[in-house]
């Protein structure tokens, strides 16, 4: 039996004018008149045998049965402007949308991203770091990177590579720190957080065995970049991620004052089934997970610190 189904162009008034409250601003989204808009609303209503829109003057709200439809139908458009995005033909642009944690984004992926590029120079790339649940495929995106334990089911994971947790400051703060005997006293240290982290300083203390350092107090701050900014102004010390920290060490600009440990957690790269029947979001998973290889064969490992 067929599908029972209102002309696709009156389901975009509907939606359009809905979002807007208004059928001459959906009319100029759309590029058609408003008498156009409000036909096609009346048609849709007739179709389905209910009022969708209460009209007065100068006003338009959803009625109860309008606002119980808009979801099904807001969600079915995006499904097809979504798909029809992805089905890409010979002569389309395509664009890999990926959504990754800002740090990662700016410390890790960008100084890499010249070369995919290079050799896929075809290929958009479109990176939102937003810390949003990823729903595959209703958001929109191809590709998430995350952190976890393990892979979680529901999606097709990849392990790129994990971290490495030390605490780092300022060479001045860390003088400010230092005893007579050259020791580094972390107990007088303010202590800088990452709210989002799962694992953070009472982590660290914990694998490490170290003298209680009071993890309660300290500035907190919601992405790792910020933490390590404060770190670097001689606010307190930062627990450093490696590899996120590696170009501030390098500068000098943060040195580290402690032992090292293995973090639990890594990043994966997460997409929904499918994802290598398109060449370019293959050719894009190929080359970040050949990335991650590279990084993590340059990385010397550390001695892992029993928890």
């Amino acid at each position: 039996m067929p599908l029972r189904l209102p002309p696709l162009s009156s389901l975009r008034f509907f939606e359009a004018a809905a979002r807007h409250g208004s059928f001459k601003r959906a009319a100029a989204e759309l590029s058609v008149t408003p008498s156009a808009v409000s036909h096609g609303i009346v048609g849709l209503e007739q179709a389905l045998g209910v009022e969708l829109f209460s009209r007065g003057i100068r006003t338009l709200s959803l009625t109860p049965e309008g606002k119980d439809y808009l979801p099904y139908v807001s969600e079915a458009l995006s499904l097809i402007a979504i798909g029809t995005e992805r089905l890409c033909g010979p002569r389309t642009k395509r664009t890999v949308a990926v959504t990754c944690a800002p740090t990662l984004a700016s410390r890790w992926l960008l100084p890499r991203l010249h070369r995919f590029s290079e050799r896929w120079p075809t290929i958009g790339v479109r990176i939102d770091t937003s810390r949003r649940q990823v729903g595959f495929p209703l958001d929109g995106f191809d590709f998430a990177v995350r952190m976890s334990r393990t892979p979680v089911a529901g999606a097709a994971w990849i392990r790129l590579f994990g971290e490495r947790l030390v605490p780092v400051c300022s060479p001045a703060y860390r003088d400010r720190l230092t005893d007579g005997a050259g020791a580094v006293d972390l107990r007088r240290a303010t202590l800088i957080h990452v709210t989002p982290a799962s694992e953070d300083w009472q982590a660290w203390q914990d694998r490490t065995g170290t003298a209680r350092i009071g993890t309660a107090g300290g500035l907190r701050f919601d992405t790792i970049d910020l933490a390590f900014g404060a770190a670097c102004m001689g606010l307190g010390v930062a627990l450093g991620r490696r590899p996120l920290v590696d170009p501030d060490l390098a500068t000098g600009a943060l040195v580290e004052i402690g032992p090292t440990i293995v973090a639990e957690t890594a990043y994966w790269l997460v997409s929904s089934e499918g994802t290598d029947h398109r060449p370019d979001l293959l050719g894009f998973k190929r080359w970040l997970v050949g990335e991650a290889e590279a990084f993590a064969a340059d990385e010397i490992e550390p001695q892992r610190i029993a928890g």
